[in-house]
Order: C-alpha cells, then sequence, then structure tokens
C-alpha cells in the first residue's frame, strides 16, 4: 500500500487494444501505477481504479503533446497502431519525440518491428531505412528511450484474462498467456527500474 506521500506513476500507453496493451494494464495496476490509455472512444474500457481514458493520438505533434500531457512515461505499441507498417511507425514516434519535446516527460518505451536491427538482411530496404530512421530520431530527441521487439501475441486476449491469468483457461491460451504477462512484467520493470536506456531489446517471454 503507497501513503499518501508517495508521488504515483503515471503511464501514458498508446496501442493498448492489443493482447500486450492489456497485459501491460494489468501489470501496471497491479503495482499501483496509473494508466491513461489513449483511446478514439472513451467507452473502449470499463471503469477501474487507476485506469483513465483520454481522446488522442500520433497523428501530429500536437495531438501527441496534448495527449501525454501529465503522465510520468510513454509506452507506444507501435506493432499494434500501425502493424507491419515500419514507416508509419516512424511517422508516429516523429510526431511522439516532438510531442514530447514541449512536455517534461523524458522516458519513453517503443515496442515495434524493431526486429530488422537484428537480422536486416531479412527485410525489405524501405523498412531497414524507416527503422533506421526510427533510431535516429531518438538519438538525436535528448530522450531516454528503449526499443522492445514487439513479441508475437494471439488477438483477443483482454484485461479479464490476465486479471484472471491462474484460473480456468481455453486450451491452447495459458501458454501465450503466462508469456505475455511475463513480457509485460519485464516492460513494466524497466520503466520502474530505470533499465536498459537507450537499448534495443527482445524479451521473449
Amino acid at each position: 500500500m503507497k501513503n499518501a506521500e508517495t508521488p504515483v506513476f503515471k503511464l501514458i500507453l498508446f496501442g493498448s487494444e492489443g493482447s500486450l496493451g492489456s497485459a501491460l494494464i494489468v501489470e501496471s495496476l497491479s503495482r499501483q501505477h496509473e494508466v491513461t490509455v489513449i483511446v478514439d472512444d472513451l467507452n473502449r474500457y470499463a471503469p477501474r481504479p487507476g485506469l483513465h481514458t483520454k481522446i488522442g493520438g500520433l497523428d501530429n505533434a500536437d495531438q501527441a503533446e496534448q495527449s501525454v500531457a501529465g503522465g510520468s512515461a510513454v509506452v507506444a505499441l507501435l506493432s499494434t497502431l500501425a502493424p507491419d507498417d515500419a514507416c508509419a511507425q516512424q511517422a508516429m514516434v516523429q510526431a511522439l519525440i516532438t510531442g514530447l519535446s514541449r512536455t517534461t516527460i523524458r522516458r519513453l518505451l517503443l515496442v515495434g518491428d524493431f526486429d530488422v536491427l537484428d537480422e536486416p538482411s531479412r527485410h525489405s530496404p524501405e523498412k531497414r531505412i524507416c527503422v533506421d530512421g526510427i533510431v535516429d530520431l531518438l538519438r538525436r530527441g535528448g530522450l531516454r528511450w528503449t526499443l522492445i521487439n514487439a513479441p508475437e501475441e494471439p488477438s483477443g486476449l483482454g484485461i479479464e484474462h490476465f486479471r484472471h491469468i491462474q484460473g480456468t483457461l481455453e486450451p491452447g491460451l495459458a501458454e501465450p498467456l503466462h508469456r505475455l504477462a511475463r513480457i509485460a512484467a519485464g516492460i513494466v520493470d524497466t520503466l520502474d527500474l530505470g533499465l536498459h536506456e537507450g537499448e534495443h531489446l527482445n524479451f521473449v517471454g
């Protein structure tokens, strides 16, 4: 239990609609963090303590700035926002970095198609150029950033799945559910403990 003097960590989460987003929400709330999910529909999530919704996005720097206002750190699940489109992800990162530069927030975690950094020869020249562009933006942006390879995730896992992870599960659901929960815990650890700043990670779960 946190006392009244304990600062509240306020996570801003873009791309929460996927299964990893649900896992991150549950993991963050379990640590008594506040989570603000950036959505296009304020009724997307049922009310629960510590969880807030806010209309916003990453279409441009002004929208990004307004979306992140009041946060402690930002996690953007680019692979959910723009699946398999590294250049669209680059445009979102450009808007996000510019928006963050107008705020006091300096901690940023990006989850996206960064496996190209591990094996560039397996990917198209366009994808390599766009991901290299993201890295260049981050290096020049003055932020404390971490890049994380997007994990494989089954669709359709919601908050209740991760809240009741020890309960009865459908056949074949236990392994991906536990794996994503472990990855979410690793991502939140990275924020809580100030780990892996300026690094590129691959959480295998």
